[in-house]
């Protein structure tokens, strides 16, 4: 057996964005002994350093903070990243959360004969390996995980810039090139209006139907999802959006069959919130395009049979889960790909004390709930074993 040493402690939890604060912060409450251990040099990593300049939070702050500590009355409606990024860091002040930064997990397994987790880190500072055992093991890495850029297409033969939208900062850079965002989802759509803001020329790929609201709509529909059945906040905000907007379908935009609320419910997508993107839509600032079918050196073919030029593309298709590379016991909560196996709200629990914060698709105030059922569940757990 090789000689190491292995720290004890109740609850380990990777990852030190918003889902691990919020659960270390709900159990120092309880002055229940946890580190956080996370890969990166900061809170909020992605936060910090993965955002573009102009995010917002689209959606009210009265669902938008973590455990305990509600946004200033002073704060405005609608957080800026820079005015987030200053309350997660107040927030790890207020509840004296000290993650071990640059900690990068390798393994981590249930040791049935210790009945305890069992978690190996490497510090990617000095190379030294570190070893923890603990009864609960929170996986806090989030759904925002790894960045996704989908293969194939013939990707390899552009000869133009490729990033993914986690790389993207502003527009400024390419002001009267070319470029093309891949993904509708609310990062596509911002990306491509503040390209065009820079004055580039952008276009967006729309492929599957997406509803479309404003702000002020999903703080509606929110309120009103706290008295009404979702089918009828659905039907007034749906009329409401095509009031505001008229047929999107007429521009590349069609709308689901489902409503917003409740596809967001069912499947986890959002409707994309509007900044300004549909007007210039509609002016023919941005150009709204289908489904790829080829990449080429320099152009892109797509499935109406155009082709254009392109100077970059600009993948907003999200991330993946890939805790499971080196999460060996889950299956009790992740399928191999990292999707979730149980869904919302029984979601955030597997087996001997296996937990996960921060994978329901609700936001901020998904990682509330999270944090809250388990940290109760622990409660309940140290309490039977005492």
């Amino acid at each position: 057996m090789a000689n190491f040493v292995k720290e004890e402690v109740e609850v380990v939890i990777v990852g030190a964005g918003p889902s691990g604060l919020a659960v270390s912060a709900c159990l120092n409450k309880l002055f229940i002994k946890n580190i956080v251990l996370e890969k990166e040099d900061c809170c909020g990593y992605l936060w910090k350093k993965k955002t573009y300049d102009r995010l917002h939070l689209h959606l009210s702050k009265d669902f938008c903070s973590l455990p305990f500590m509600p946004h200033a009355n002073s704060s405005p409606k609608y957080l800026s990243k820079n005015e987030f990024i200053q309350y997660l860091d107040e927030y790890v002040e207020n509840f004296n959360i000290k993650p071990k930064f640059q900690r990068c997990v390798e393994l981590a397994f249930f040791n049935k004969e210790e009945k305890k987790w069992n978690v190996n880190a490497t510090n990617v500072v000095n190379g030294e390996k570190e070893f923890y055992a603990c009864d609960f093991l929170v996986l806090a890495t989030g759904e925002n995980n790894e960045a996704y850029i989908p293969k194939g297409l013939g990707l390899e033969n552009f000869e133009g810039e490729i990033i993914h939208s986690s790389e993207y900062k502003s527009g400024q850079k390419y002001e009267e090139k070319e470029v093309l965002v891949v993904g509708s989802g609310n990062s596509g759509m911002e990306i491509a209006y503040d390209l065009s803001n820079y004055g580039s020329h952008s276009s967006i790929v729309v492929r599957s139907p997406i509803h479309v609201l404003t702000r002020e709509m999903v703080y509606l529909g929110m309120m009103l999802l706290k008295y009404l059945p979702v089918s009828l906040v659905d039907t007034m905000i749906a009329k409401y959006a095509k009031f505001t907007f008229g047929n999107l379908a007429e521009f590349g935009i069609p709308q689901p069959e489902e409503g917003p609320f409740y596809v967001k419910l069912s499947e986890g997508r959002s409707p994309v919130i509007d900044v300004g993107a549909i007007d210039k839509i509609k002016l023919g600032e941005i150009k709204v395009l289908p489904g790829i079918s080829k990449i080429k050196e320099h152009t892109v073919v797509f499935d109406n049979g155009e082709e254009h030029q392109f100077d970059a593309i600009i993948f907003a298709t999200g991330y993946k889960n890939v805790a499971t590379k080196w999460l060996k016991d889950h299956s009790s909560i992740f399928l191999d790909d990292g999707t979730l196996i149980n869904e919302f709200p029984n979601h955030w629990k597997g087996e001997n004390g296996l937990y996960c914060a921060g994978y329901s698709k609700k936001g901020i105030a998904g990682i509330s709930m999270d944090a809250k059922s388990i940290v109760e569940n622990i409660k309940m757990v140290r309490g039977e074993k005492i």
